[in-house]
Protein backbone atom coordinates (compact mmCIF):
# COMPACT_ATOMS: atom_id res chain seq x y z
CA UNK A 1 0.00 0.00 0.00
CA UNK A 2 2.99 2.44 0.82
CA UNK A 3 4.43 1.88 -3.08
CA UNK A 4 0.89 2.66 -4.26
CA UNK A 5 0.76 6.13 -1.99
CA UNK A 6 4.30 6.89 -3.10
CA UNK A 7 3.23 6.38 -6.81
CA UNK A 8 0.42 8.22 -6.58
CA UNK A 9 2.27 10.95 -4.41
CA UNK A 10 4.51 11.15 -7.91
CA UNK A 11 2.29 11.15 -10.04
CA UNK A 12 0.63 14.07 -8.79
CA UNK A 13 3.81 15.98 -8.54
CA UNK A 14 4.85 14.87 -12.46
CA UNK A 15 1.24 16.88 -13.44
CA UNK A 16 1.99 19.50 -11.25
CA UNK A 17 5.30 20.23 -13.52
CA UNK A 18 3.88 18.81 -16.77
CA UNK A 19 0.94 21.69 -16.02
CA UNK A 20 3.69 24.34 -14.64
CA UNK A 21 6.07 23.78 -18.05
CA UNK A 22 3.03 24.70 -19.93
CA UNK A 23 2.03 27.55 -18.46
CA UNK A 24 5.75 29.02 -18.25
CA UNK A 25 6.23 28.08 -21.68
CA UNK A 26 10.31 28.76 -22.47
CA UNK A 27 10.89 29.68 -19.29
CA UNK A 28 9.57 26.37 -17.34
CA UNK A 29 13.04 25.03 -17.83
CA UNK A 30 14.88 26.91 -16.38
CA UNK A 31 12.70 26.76 -13.46
CA UNK A 32 12.65 23.12 -13.68
CA UNK A 33 16.65 23.19 -13.55
CA UNK A 34 16.39 25.81 -10.33
CA UNK A 35 14.22 23.29 -8.62
CA UNK A 36 16.30 20.01 -9.12
CA UNK A 37 19.45 22.16 -8.80
CA UNK A 38 18.22 23.61 -5.31
CA UNK A 39 17.25 19.75 -4.21
CA UNK A 40 20.68 18.11 -5.10
CA UNK A 41 22.58 21.21 -3.50
CA UNK A 42 20.60 20.33 -0.24
CA UNK A 43 20.97 16.76 -0.79
CA UNK A 44 24.74 16.86 -1.26
CA UNK A 45 25.11 19.32 1.88
CA UNK A 46 23.11 16.64 3.72
CA UNK A 47 24.82 13.64 2.86
CA UNK A 48 28.69 15.55 3.78
CA UNK A 49 26.89 16.47 7.18
CA UNK A 50 26.51 12.81 7.69
CA UNK A 51 29.52 11.62 6.40
CA UNK A 52 31.10 14.19 8.38
CA UNK A 53 29.37 12.71 11.67
CA UNK A 54 30.19 9.61 10.74
CA UNK A 55 33.83 10.29 10.50
CA UNK A 56 33.90 12.05 13.86
CA UNK A 57 32.32 9.44 15.55
CA UNK A 58 34.74 6.60 14.04
CA UNK A 59 38.17 8.75 14.97
CA UNK A 60 36.79 9.32 18.79
CA UNK A 61 35.88 5.59 19.01
CA UNK A 62 39.35 4.85 17.52
CA UNK A 63 41.05 7.63 20.39
CA UNK A 64 38.94 5.60 22.71
CA UNK A 65 40.23 2.60 22.10
CA UNK A 66 43.87 3.57 22.03
CA UNK A 67 43.59 5.38 25.76
CA UNK A 68 42.18 2.03 26.87
CA UNK A 69 45.11 0.18 25.66
CA UNK A 70 47.30 2.76 27.14
CA UNK A 71 45.69 3.56 30.37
Amino acid sequence: MRSFLYFVLFLMIAVIVTVLAAILGDEGAWYFAWLIGTTMIVLVSAAGGAMMDAHEEQLAEQQRAEAGRRG
